[in-house]
């Protein structure tokens, strides 16, 4: 797992100086093995390939589509809530009053409203379903990541794909969200059985802070780019010593993290990419003065510089943020629709002023909605029974609309949609069979989605 911020060397590095360059050498995974490559080739070439990156914007907690983009305004009271619909430039295409931003790029992106699954009580288990396709069934208890899960869609993609230049393929941001406060870390973002070269490259700082810096990927006046390369060959004496030791999986993920991470270490297009002073301050206030807007500015960035997948997490933990129990109308009006519209609407200007929405695919999508009626705490639970999502770029059909929910937003009544569909659509248009298998630690053949998914044609 790369992780920023992480305060130790691996044990194996111990014999190998420490100070920066060592530091880069024990971050986690930016695994991309010529074998692995040459396995994923024949994934590649499918007809509906378009996007060359992807960024998801995970809405942690379970967004209500109620009042966001898939509104009731003839339900009754209980129902509807206290949000209007607002029209949009996609012909019936109706958005909360609170996205004014997104409404205005309804033709940019596509809508899902009758995505539907069966799990409600532990979010690890929905947001796990969510982001790889696999259905552990409901559950009553906090489930953490294990070695065994089915691998993130980003790990999938770095396996596949070389960046594009010298930049992490896989990153998570900003936080590695608990299933509840104090809980285990959620599963779903994970290298899983591919192993954790596969992980992700996880940024845990606030893009936001005054003093938001990547150190890690930052050469210090002590450690010249000269003695980076005089150490990259004191690294490979002391990986061919270890060799002759033991050559497992965890040694070959070590000698990748050393590799990748020197690389990027040494590459001018990596530390830029991390520096949003490089922004204007018109820009940074644009996407949103807050940890969100700016790690949505901060994925930008990274797309632009060549990484190929970027998840945001948005919230520490499950209950944080979109998990709306109680207060529901409040929260959404008051903090999370504006973030929300600003950061994700930048996003996508962004992207398509640049002339790179096209070859960016962006998803936004919790791990289920929220109740059709609301509570008595002026709130909505959990509701995997309907709920709806955003897609942009990638070849996605703008202004398109898949699926109906019901009069109340509680079931689909038209054009049903698994989280293995949306998988598998996302795995399509990035060129990536869903049928694509790769050998786990055991040498056994697992395929990336562990369940049958159709590609959503009707996107496209």
């Amino acid at each position: 797992m790369l992780l920023v911020n992480a305060s130790r060397a691996h044990p194996l590095c111990d014999r190998v100086p420490r100070r920066t360059v060592l530091q880069v050498g024990a971050l986690g995974a930016l695994g991309l093995t010529l074998p692995g490559l040459l396995r994923g080739r024949a994934a590649l070439g499918a007809p509906f390939a378009r996007a060359e990156s992807c960024v998801v914007v995970f809405l942690n907690g379970g967004p209500s589509h109620l009042d966001m983009w898939d509104m009731k305004p003839d339900a009754p009271a209980e129902v509807r809530g206290e949000f209007r619909p607002i029209a949009t430039p996609a012909d019936g295409v109706q958005l909360s009053e609170h996205l004014p931003r997104l409404a205005r790029l309804a033709r940019e992106f596509a809508l899902i409203r009758s995505a539907h699954h069966q799990v409600s009580n532990a979010h690890a288990a929905a947001v796990y379903l969510a982001l790889t396709g696999e259905d552990r069934g409901d559950a009553t208890v906090a489930i953490g990541a294990a070695q065994n899960d089915s691998p993130a869609i980003g790990s999938v993609v770095s396996r596949i794909f070389p960046p594009r230049r010298a930049m992490a393929p896989y990153v998570s941001l900003p936080y590695r969200t608990k299933e509840g406060a104090g809980g285990p870390p959620q599963p779903g973002v994970y290298g899983g059985w591919m192993g954790q070269q596969f992980d992700p490259f996880f940024i845990l700082k606030d893009p936001n802070a005054p003093d938001f810096s990547i150190p890690e990927v930052t050469l210090t006046p002590e450690v010249p780019l000269r003695r980076v390369g005089q150490r990259r060959g004191l690294l490979h004496a002391v990986n061919a010593e270890l060799d002759m030791v033991q050559r497992d999986g965890s040694l070959t993920a070590l000698d990748t993290f050393q590799q990748r991470a020197l690389a990027l270490i040494s590459s001018p297009n990596t530390r830029d990419a991390f520096d949003l002073n490089r922004e204007t301050p018109v820009t940074r206030e644009r996407y949103g003065r807050n940890i969100y807007g700016q790690s949505l500015l901060l994925s930008r960035r990274l797309v632009e510089a060549g990484c190929r997948m970027v998840t945001l997490s948005w919230a520490p933990d499950a209950n944080a943020t979109w998990d709306t129990h109680g207060s529901n109308f409040t929260r959404l009006k008051e903090t999370l629709l504006p973030q929300l519209d600003a950061g994700l609407g930048s996003l996508l200007h962004d992207l398509k002023e640049r002339g790179m929405l096209e070859k960016t695919l962006v998803v936004c999508l919790g791990e289920f909605g929220r109740t059709p009626k609301i509570n008595k705490a002026a709130g909505r639970d959990h509701w995997p029974g309907c709920y709806g999502l955003l897609l942009a770029g990638g070849g996605v059909r703008g202004g398109a609309v898949l699926g109906r929910s019901d009069e109340i937003g509680a079931f689909p009544a038209e054009n049903p949609v698994t989280p293995q569909d949306i998988i598998a659509t996302i795995y399509t248009l990035l060129g990536i069979s869903p049928e694509t298998e790769f050998r786990d630690r055991l040498d056994r053949p697992l395929k990336i989605l562990n369940g049958a998914g159709r590609f959503l044609h009707e996107l496209v």
